[in-house]
This record gives structure tokens, sequence and C-alpha cells, in this order.
């Protein structure tokens, strides 16, 4: 925990450190413009959230699909004529995952013409069928929104029959920036915020967790920013069913939104990683870096400012590398062990629910 002489060095004379019910929008604006306590901050606070321990997990990713009928103009991966794996084709990459020794799946895709509830609950039976030790985590809050609506029944409906199929949890994705004025900018034909809200809140309140993430450094604000975090917290004192808070800096190649994106610097996105987690504070602990796209060096400094955990080995990345990502597609857990340990930070392999790997 951290003492009250050690909140003494971070509070200036008229700083507001954060109590359970978060710090007001205020005081984080004030934080981002003084980044030496900001930063100091964050620190202390994954200090007592966390020690020095920094967590990775096993996985692979499964985009199943790169066919969308969407139309966000972040997106360099969808096509109107790619590909649909076969159940034979992703059952070859759990192969692959399973010799690699990953605990977890993670299948996300495009919004495919036609694709039903029963198409999705077919590829989570299939693999746990074949691998029923694998933790699925599998499908965003959109394509549940997108199957429940292209078979005629309610989120709720499509969640219970995707938990009977094997689901375990669910990434928090899709969510971009929960401002409905930036999405019908950004993504138009995409869930509404209140849609959103309402398919993770079922999700949760069905027993399946979630991740929680946010896309930004694109034509949004940092006051959309914080409203998305205040958001997110409204939702955890709520349910406690989000598992972590993801950053995900926008990628600017190969898409329409690029031209018009703010091309955040480093330290820019030090600060975002630091000011998620004095914002969300003590509600969502564990703080995810994205290494395929800020590069594994930048992930590695986010350790520093808050951050507690980077991810996945993921041993496929499409939708990034797409949109410019330039890291390889997998990291092996030799080489998180190796740069946390540089960092000075202590590497946890751990399930994906946060259970520690022995």
């Amino acid at each position: 925990m951290i003492s009250s002489r050690e909140r003494e060095t971070v509070a200036f004379e008229d700083d507001v450190l954060p109590q359970e019910d978060g710090m007001d929008r205020t005081s984080l604006i004030t934080l981002w413009n003084e980044p030496v306590r900001l930063f100091r901050l964050a620190n202390l606070l994954r200090e007592e959230c966390c020690g020095d321990e920094v967590s990775f997990v096993v996985n692979r990713n499964v985009n199943f699909t790169n066919r969308c009928v969407g139309n966000c103009r972040f997106c360099a991966f969808r096509r109107t004529d790619g590909y649909l794996l076969s159940e034979e084709e992703i059952l070859d990459r759990v192969a692959a995952a399973e010799r690699f020794k990953a605990t977890e799946i993670c299948i996300q895709g495009g919004l495919a013409p036609g694709l039903v509830l029963e198409d999705y609950c077919r590829i989570l039976e299939t693999v746990k069928e074949n691998y029923p030790r694998m933790h699925l985590h599998a499908y965003s809050p959109m394509e549940v929104f997108y199957m429940s609506q292209n078979s005629g029944i309610t989120p709720a409906d499509s969640i219970k029959e995707l938990k009977r199929a094997g689901l375990g949890s669910m990434p928090g994705t899709a969510a971009e920036i929960l401002v409905d004025r930036v999405r019908k900018e950004i993504c138009p034909s995409k869930l509404t915020t209140s849609e959103w809200r309402d398919v993770i809140t079922t999700a949760h309140s069905l027993g399946v967790p979630t991740t929680s993430t946010m896309l930004y450094g694109h034509i949004e604000s940092l006051v959309d920013r914080i409203s998305h975090l205040e958001l997110l917290r409204e939702i955890q004192a709520e349910t406690g069913g989000f598992t972590e808070f993801v950053l995900l800096p926008f990628m600017s190649e190969n898409n329409d939104l690029g031209p018009w994106s703010q091309r955040m610097g480093h330290l820019e996105n030090l600060k975002m990683h630091a000011l998620a987690r004095v914002a969300l504070h003590p509600l969502i602990t564990n703080i995810q870096a994205s290494w395929v796209k800020l590069g594994r060096d930048l992930a590695g400094r986010t350790t520093l400012w808050g951050v507690n955990d980077l991810g996945g080995t993921l041993m496929e990345e499409n939708i990034s590398r797409t949109a410019g990502a330039v890291e390889a597609e997998c990291m092996t857990p030799d080489q998180f062990r190796d740069l946390i340990e540089r960092c000075g930070r202590v590497p946890v392999q751990r399930t994906t629910l946060y259970g520690r790997m022995k």
C-alpha cells in the first residue's frame, strides 16, 4: 500500500489524489498537463495494486474472417471478397497454439455476410471438443450484436448459447471511443455507446467476464477519452466484470481515417497509459499496453509509469499489421521475460482471467 509519506511526495500544493469514487475530470486534465506528477502518481498506484510484477499470457489470435459489411473508417483489415477460415483451418491454428503451450485462443473476425449465432457457436464447439482445456476468449460486443440481429434474438440469448458452446470470456473491443458524436464519424454503422454498454453488462450479468479497451489518437479529444474512462468506471462499479483495460493506439496506415489522425508521439502514449491507471484506480487494477501497436521497447517503458500487463504472445496478428504495425506477429514467453526484466520488473505468466501460472 502507498504510505501517507509517499502520497505526500506525489501531491503538490493543490493536488487531489484518487479516492474510491475516482478523480474528477478537472483534476485528470490538470494531471495530463503536468506529466511529472502524472507519471509519479501512476507509478505509485501501479505499485499499490500490483507490486513490481508485470504479467503476460501465452495465447494465439485466430482472425477467422476478414469479410465485413461494416464501414469503420479506421479499419484496414476488412475486405468484401476476403477469406473465411474453415473448421479444419481453425483447428490447425489451435493445434499450433497447443504445441506452443498456449492457454488461450482469442477468436475475432469481421462481420461476414450472413453469419448467425449457430456459425459462431460451431467455431467454439469445434475448438472445445478437440481442445477442452483451452480458454476461449471470443467475439466482441459488435459481433454479439451482429449475430443477434441476424438470428432474430437478443444479445442475452446469444451470450447464453455462446457460453454453452464453450465461451470463457469476451474481448471488450468495438469500444473505440465511447462517445456517440465520435462514433458517428469513425464507425457510423457500429453499435452505439448504450448498445455496447448493454452487451457488456449483459455478459457480466451472465457470468462472462470481459476486457475493456480504448482506441485513441485519431479525431477524439482528451475530454472524449476521459468520458470513455468514466463510463468504464461506472460499468465496473456496477458489475465488477472487467478483467483489464487495454489501450490501443490508432494505426494510421491504409485506412480512411489516417490523414486526419493526431500522430501521437512517445510522450503522449506514455501519458495516456499513466492517465488510465489514475482514472480507473482502484476499480480496474490491470492496465495493459499493446506491444504490437507501440513496439516492444515503448511498451516496456509503459511499465515504468502505470502499466502492469503486456498482453499475449498472439502468434498471429492481422488487424494491426494491415494498418501499419511493424512488429513481428509473435513474442515468445522468453522474450516477454527478458523485456520485463530489462525494465526492472518481475515477469509473471498469467491465465486469461489473471490467475498465476506455475
